[in-house]
């Protein structure tokens, strides 16, 4: 199972099918528990897993030593059996024993939530940067839970020197994991100091920052507005790789960075791992967040950004711009007049948000489809006025940015 050496690493293959596992608590209600799971079908998807099967089990807390019971361990383990199945993914975190025993039982490969997203990770990163902070969060994510089984680290370092009188393989295996990890942010403090000096070196420029949860459209957003080519796909974590270009919105010009998306019930020391990504976060002046507008969780998924950039990145207090994407493949359904049950997320109509959200947040709110490019052109003049007005306050005498916009 070793997710550290790229030449070992478990990477999920198209043809597995897995099943996943979640529970249902007082504070993780049916409804929420299926979201998840739905969200986690995704991310086995995105990794090249099958989902054949889901199973739920309604308790108060975790079993410490299974995570599920005894009988729904059983009853997934013999499911398991029967099919082929090669792959139990759970929704959340388990302790190293939670993994031991499950694995004795069910006998096939288990991942949990961030193990999954961490392979996930280690196949999209695409630069030397990327790789590097994936591997570091991969360490940093092991490191707690090493067992017996990394009896093969001793062979990636050598074993004269590296093993004391009656000391024990694991405290071996913690030794050099502990190496790796103090290699790896030297390398990756070495690569921000060269970051540093880039972003000095683009002067006074104004810098926006794309943020949102993951899959949303902000690659597909960036590539529009830039005129670029940055990976888009319809897939979790499509974009690991910090990405920033140069825009001119008619002969105004500023800086705007694509940065990796965010997820619910992503440990917060894998979200550093990213420092770069950041960084270009905090260096910025403007954080335009990208929230899909059809996904029928989209409230909670913009939380769950702004937790994570005020918890993580400090930025609660930037100016910020929110852009309401995929309008077009927005549904909804409308309800009859005799209808008396509650309202739901799928009642609520388009024009209903947009006045919504336009009366919490003013004019830095638009509603866009980027893949269609339609409303582009009122993105475009909301983002010209606020980088303008920094542009201002930079360059007080230059004085010749009357474009179009100014003259609408």
């Amino acid at each position: 199972m070793g997710l550290i050496d790229d030449s070992k690493r478990v990477s999920l293959l198209e043809e597995e099918k897995a099943v996943l596992v979640g529970l249902i608590t007082p504070e993780q209600g049916e409804s929420k528990a299926k979201e998840y799971l739905d969200e986690l079908e995704f991310l086995a998807e995105t990794a090249g897993a099958e989902t054949v099967k889901r199973f739920t089990q309604r308790c108060d807390v975790p079993n410490r030593a299974t995570f599920v019971g005894k009988g729904k361990l059983e009853e997934i383990a013999a499911y398991v059996a029967d099919s082929d199945v090669s792959l139990v993914i759970f929704d959340d975190d388990l302790t190293p024993k939670q993994l031991g025993n499950i694995e004795k039982e069910v006998k096939v490969k288990v991942l949990d939530r961030t193990s999954l997203i961490l392979d996930i990770f280690a196949k999209r990163a695409q630069t030397a940067n990327a790789k590097m902070q994936v591997e570091l969060a991969q360490y940093q994510y092991l490191l707690p839970r090493l067992t017996g089984m990394w009896t093969h680290l001793e062979r990636q370092r050598g074993g004269i020197g590296m093993r004391g009188p009656g000391e024990e393989q694991i405290e071996t295996d913690r030794r050099i994991v502990k190496s790796k990890i103090t290699l790896l942010k030297q390398k990756l403090a070495q690569y921000d100091k060269q970051k540093v000096i880039q972003r000095k070196n683009r002067g006074k420029l104004t810098r926006i920052a794309l943020v949102g949860y993951t899959n949303v459209g902000k690659s597909t957003l960036m590539n529009v507005l830039s005129k670029s080519e940055v990976f888009a796909e319809n897939k979790l974590f499509a974009t690991l790789d910090t990405t920033v270009r140069k825009v001119v919105i008619e002969n105004l010009p500023f800086l705007l960075t694509d940065t990796v998306g965010f997820i619910r019930k992503l440990p917060t020391h894998l979200v550093e791992s990213f420092k770069t990504t950041l960084d270009e976060v905090r260096d910025s002046d403007i954080m335009v967040h990208v929230v899909d507008v059809s996904h029928p969780q989209f409230e909670e998924q913009v939380e769950v950004v702004n937790k994570t950039l005020q918890d993580v990145c400090g930025a609660g207090d930037k100016e910020m711009v929110m852009v309401f994407n995929k309008i077009d493949q927005f549904s909804y359904v409308e309800k009859d007049a005799d209808d008396l049950t509650p309202r739901t997320r799928e009642n609520v109509s388009l024009e209903e948000l947009r006045r919504t959200w336009m009366a919490r947040m003013g004019e830095n709110c638009v509603f866009i489809s980027a893949k269609n490019k339609e409303n582009i052109e009122e993105l475009k003049r909301l983002l010209y006025t606020k980088a303008k007005e920094i542009h201002s306050q930079r360059f007080p005498y230059n004085d010749y940015l009357y474009v179009k916009y100014d003259e609408e």
